[in-house]
């Protein structure tokens, strides 16, 4: 594991419960999220339904709530703190740890996957490797719903929910993530942008792809 992703997993670790008391009802204040993820559900569902991994899953918060869209949902996630947590929270549901760059998850498996500020921590370069990983997993017509934050900047953390913390932050074009998803074999359904709630620094993006072919070459991890 990087220094990096060593980094990212021990801050996640320190704010693993403060995080999911302050965002627990986050998504009830933002319309447009909702709307994306019920429209991602929706496909789906109409495309077979089958296994949807939340990658990236924190304290299981978008989870559930997969679930309750009607989906077989499970998490995904670098920290054991923010896995400890989900566990207590939604016992019903499964979470384990893993990283988004090596997936232990079958070829093909997966109905839908969902990338929610996921990559928020992970560096442009290593976005095509990590867009590959989710295309190896994904069955072929399986969908993906990408969340991240607008711009095209890194933005240095060392204070977030009431912790020191050591994370660089990234934000994407959204023109280029979906570039590098169409590379990954994962061609774009639909994109929205909407501007910043009061809570937030930037506009924020969603990308919802669908897996349609194979990786271009370039966009495969040497």
């Amino acid at each position: 594991m990087t220094s990096r992703l060593h980094a990212t997993r021990a801050s996640y670790d320190t704010v693993a419960a403060d995080y999911a008391e302050l965002l627990r009802d986050e998504l009830d204040r933002k319309p447009l999220d909702r709307a994306m993820l019920s429209a991602f559900a929706e496909r789906v569902r109409a495309g077979g339904g089958g296994p949807v991994a939340d990658l990236g899953c924190g304290p299981g918060r978008v989870t559930v709530r997969l679930e309750r869209l009607g989906l077989d949902a499970f998490g995904i996630d670098l920290s054991p703190g923010m896995v400890e947590v989900a566990r207590g929270a939604y016992p019903r549901l499964r979470f384990e740890v893993g990283t988004m760059t090596a997936l232990d998850l079958p070829d093909a498996g997966l109905g839908g996957a969902l990338v929610w500020y996921s990559t928020v921590h992970t560096p442009v370069g290593e976005l095509p490797g990590m867009f590959t990983e989710f295309h190896r997993v994904l069955a072929p017509g399986g969908h993906l719903l990408i969340a991240f934050k607008a711009g095209d900047e890194q933005v240095r953390l060392e204070r977030a929910y009431g912790h020191d913390v050591d994370l660089d932050v990234h934000r994407f074009p959204p023109e280029r993530v979906a570039g590098l998803l169409r590379a990954a074999g994962l061609s774009e359904v639909a994109r929205l942008v909407r501007e910043a709630e009061p809570d937030e620094a930037t506009p924020q993006a969603f990308v919802l792809a669908r897996r349609t072919g194979d990786p271009q070459p370039s966009a495969t991890p040497r």
